[in-house]
């Protein structure tokens, strides 16, 4: 994803928030390209005003935040994604490892205590009512239990369906933007991406209802899927890609057995193909996270199948996806809560997608370097470029030669004799 470097403009064009936001507040916002730019280069700018505060941070995408800031901001994330990889090489970042299935009712009982949500919002409809445009997730338990809530209205986001809708009455304070919304198109999937990709579209049947991350590999498994029909979506992000099938009539959400007819989702990511697609589109629907991962509502999900990534795989199936060498580059996220919504559901399939390498580094490895975040227990599907490693129903012992098998050629005899002085 490339970090937008966005100029800086003159800082008395921003609004006071010393009135608002007090010393030891925990300040929230939207993720990726539903951060409020405007609200944040504020804060920035006012924080030794304001005193030592902590934001809770989800995927970073501009390049507002910076290390030095820790002066006066701790820092918290759920991941270690996107620009919040500086502030973790600079051990300015702490993280919450938690799955996000849980995020709802650490806000609504305060074990994660929000006092400050900073919404990007939509400009208002007909009716004079203010959509949360590209995000819900974990916002929505914020805007119920925050003390006050600043609003920046930013004519390029979308007006979007799921609620709730605003009016202006609920905002302390509600700005214009002065800062260029950010996109993150993605870069077209290389040869790596599309073998990976063809390898997960063999699983994904007509009628599946599809979980998707984000980036090059998501990308490349949509990319495979323009002769299926009538697929669904129930995912925590959507991008260009989901747009994209959605367009062309591949996805229709008709074999979904719930929101029969409307894709699910929790944030957009992407460019303004997703914005075009979702602006004022009744067949998509941006729901909190007490919905989008919920295991209730999922297990209501027949042939759904969960397309994850990772940073590296052990010989027994563990699945780091937090932590590559020493740094916290990636999350817990809801890879769990989607994983086992998958492996549960009638005709699901739960995949791991992944190179086989970083670098000259295996990626299917004897051992994690990092923590487990999929226990062995969760056997899924392997998949790299070099093809498929089904752990589902096999023994410790035959998941050795099958992840062998998909790691990359020259370091394949390396992990035979790792796995034999084991």
């Amino acid at each position: 994803m490339n970090t937008p470097h966005l100029p800086q403009p003159d800082t008395t064009a921003f609004p006071d928030l010393t009135r608002l936001i007090r010393p030891g507040d925990t300040v929230m916002w939207g993720q990726a390209n539903a951060e409020p730019l405007t609200l944040i280069q504020a804060l920035v700018n006012q924080r030794h005003a304001l005193g030592r505060l902590r934001v809770f941070l989800g995927i970073g995408q501009s390049d507002l935040l910076r290390p030095e800031q820790a002066d006066a901001i701790d820092f918290l994330a759920y991941c270690g994604s996107g620009t919040n990889r500086a502030l973790a090489q600079a051990g300015v970042l702490d993280i919450l490892p938690v799955h996000y299935s849980q995020f709802p009712r650490l806000i609504e009982q305060r074990m994660l205590r929000i006092d400050v949500l900073m919404l990007q919002v939509s400009p208002p409809d007909a009716l004079g009512r203010y959509s949360l445009g590209l995000a819900r997730e974990y916002l929505l338990p914020a805007l119920r239990s925050a003390r006050v809530i600043l609003a920046e209205v930013d004519p390029s986001v979308p007006w979007t369906y799921g609620g709730p809708y605003l009016q202006a009455s609920d905002f302390a304070l509600m700005i214009p933007s002065s800062l260029t919304s950010v996109s993150a198109p993605a870069s077209a999937p290389g040869p790596l991406e599309t073998a990976i990709g063809r390898h997960v579209a063999g699983f994904i049947e007509d009628g599946a209802t599809l979980q998707t991350g984000i980036g090059n590999i998501p990308d490349a498994v949509l990319a495979q899927l323009r002769d299926r029909r009538e697929l669904g979506v129930h995912s925590g992000a959507i991008g260009d890609g989901i747009a994209t099938l959605a367009q062309a009539g591949v996805i229709t959400n008709s074999c979904k057995g719930i929101d029969v007819g409307v894709s699910v989702g929790g944030v957009l990511i992407g460019s303004d193909t997703v914005r075009r697609y979702a602006h004022l589109n009744d067949a998509l629907e941006l729901r909190g996270t007490d919905y989008t991962h919920s295991p209730h509502v999922l297990g209501k999900l027949d042939r759904f199948v969960a397309i994850n990534s990772a940073i590296e795989v052990d010989l027994g199936g563990q699945v780091n996806s937090e932590v590559a060498g020493d740094r916290y580059v990636g999350g817990v996220g809801g890879i769990l809560d989607f994983l086992r919504a998958a492996q549960s559901s009638r005709g699901g399939v739960p995949i791991i997608a992944l190179p086989s390498t970083a670098g000259n580094r295996s990626r299917i490895v004897a051992s994690l370097s990092g923590p487990v975040t999929v226990p062995r227990s969760d056997g899924c599907v392997i998949i790299t470029e070099h093809g498929v490693a089904d752990l589902r129903g096999l023994s410790l012992a035959q998941r050795v030669n099958r992840l062998i098998a998909v790691a990359a050629p020259e370091h394949r005899e390396a992990l035979e004799r790792q796995a034999r002085s084991r």
